[in-house]
């Protein structure tokens, strides 16, 4: 392996203890404001904010799902198969 390759794989293994290693409130803090109006809400305006949490979700979801079998389309229109049936790319 390369000092780069070594680099970055160092780098990704203390990211990733780092971020086992860290508390869990550490990720759940959000807003009070949010989370008292949530607390005290009735079930009309529980079943609103379930409704709009997955209105701000899906559509990114399945634009990313999209652009993936997109590009993995375009992917396999770019590579052909040479005469001894191996892929050759030619980018």
């Amino acid at each position: 392996m390369t000092s780069n390759i070594r680099f970055q794989v160092a780098v990704f293994a203390v990211l990733t203890l780092a971020a086992l290693v860290a508390p869990l409130p550490a990720f759940s803090q959000g807003c009070a404001l949010c989370y008292t109006q949530a607390a005290s809400a009735g079930a009309r305006m529980i079943h609103a904010l379930q409704n709009g949490i997955l209105i701000l979700v899906i559509p990114p979801t399945l634009g990313s799902v999209g652009m993936i079998f997109i590009l993995r389309q375009k992917r396999n229109q770019i590579r052909r198969t040479d005469y001894n049936g191996q892929t050759a790319r030619d980018w």
